[in-house]
């Protein structure tokens, strides 16, 4: 029997979940294209464990050889465990997202306009900016040399757009100064990843663009939100999807969108801090989902894996899903 790379991940997928109770996640996926039996060796010398780290071979028989992969994960002693870990991870890669980002409008910015936020409007709006999201001066201090480099080039944005299992839709937003280095980059991860490349504007049309206030669900009565937000002109509040699994710090982390059209976005901000309601601007917009699509747990965890491995990818600032979670 012949099976297809995708198969094999979702196999993967599931033996990692179910080996001995512990949610395991996949350090390094590969590209099958032969055919072959899977088989675990859990003889005792064949298997590391730490406090941090479970290590293990997996062997794959063909007709003509034997091969072994050792693969690694973090160890999550339950679910919980898992979600702690995951979240700070997460928290740390969207924190260095947002500083690359910045970074990289700065340095199109100053080739642009010059090093000079008096006569650069540009790069003025932008030092506001960074002020607005609390990032250290350090970091516009440093790009706006680093614009001056020789040979560093002006960063142009693109789009991709990528179907991933389930029929879900994923755009990926890259600010790149090499565009066939980050194509590569992306397309690489994709193939690898069970996801396919669009065509443009075969997904983008399933999400509309909007100005996004995040407030944090511990600092705000919902109620209360509601009532404020829509008398000052939002379009929508986006409340956040709950989990029996959450513990007091996943409830911190949960936020509420408080969504708004461009032009009046500094309305809702204005309303927002009159009536001392805490709140996190964005980076300048969000792509939301039109119409969640609702998918399997086995689909969701490999979709998850996918926009995982694309945000380690240096080029690419933002992914977005019409997965419903």
């Amino acid at each position: 029997m012949v099976y297809s790379s995708s198969s094999i991940r979702a196999f993967g997928s599931l033996l990692c979940r179910i080996s001995n109770g512990v949610y395991l996640k996949p350090h390094h996926s590969c590209t099958l294209r032969s055919v072959f039996l899977l088989s675990w060796n859990f003889s005792s010398s064949s298997w590391y464990s730490s406090s941090d780290i479970k290590v293990l071979p997996l062997e794959l028989q063909s007709s003509n050889s034997v091969r072994k992969i050792w693969t690694s994960s973090h160890l999550c002693m339950g679910r919980r465990s898992c979600k702690i870990a995951g979240r700070k991870t997460a928290q740390d890669l969207k924190k260095a997202k947002l500083y690359s980002k910045i970074g990289k409008e700065i340095v199109s910015a100053v080739k642009k306009g010059g090093p000079s936020p008096i006569s650069n409007t540009a790069l003025a709006a932008l030092i506001e900016k960074v002020k607005e999201l609390d990032i250290p001066k350090d970091i516009v201090d440093r790009n706006v040399k680093r614009a001056s480099e020789k040979g560093q080039e002006a960063f142009i944005e693109k789009i991709y757009e990528v179907y991933g299992y389930g029929g879900v839709g994923i755009i990926i937003e890259v600010l790149t100064d090499k565009v066939n280095r980050s194509v590569a980059a992306v397309r690489e991860v994709v193939k690898d990843n069970g996801g396919k490349m669009a065509d443009p504007g075969s997904i983008m049309f399933k999400f509309q663009r909007a100005r996004v206030a995040n407030v944090k669900v511990t600092d705000v009565d919902r109620d209360q939100l509601l009532t404020i937000a829509l008398d000052a002109g939002a379009e929508d509040i986006i409340e956040p999807s709950m989990d029996e699994y959450d513990t007091e710090a996943d409830s911190s982390e949960r936020v509420y969108k408080v969504v708004s059209s461009a032009e009046n976005y500094p309305v809702i901000l204005s309303k927002l801090q009159e009536e001392g309601i805490k709140f996190k601007p964005d980076n300048g917009s969000e792509l939301l989902p039109t119409t969640p699509i609702e998918v399997d747990d086995e689909a969701m965890e490999l979709n998850k894996e996918l926009m995982s491995k694309l945000l380690e990818l240096d080029d690419v600032d933002a992914v977005y899903t019409d997965q419903k979670y």
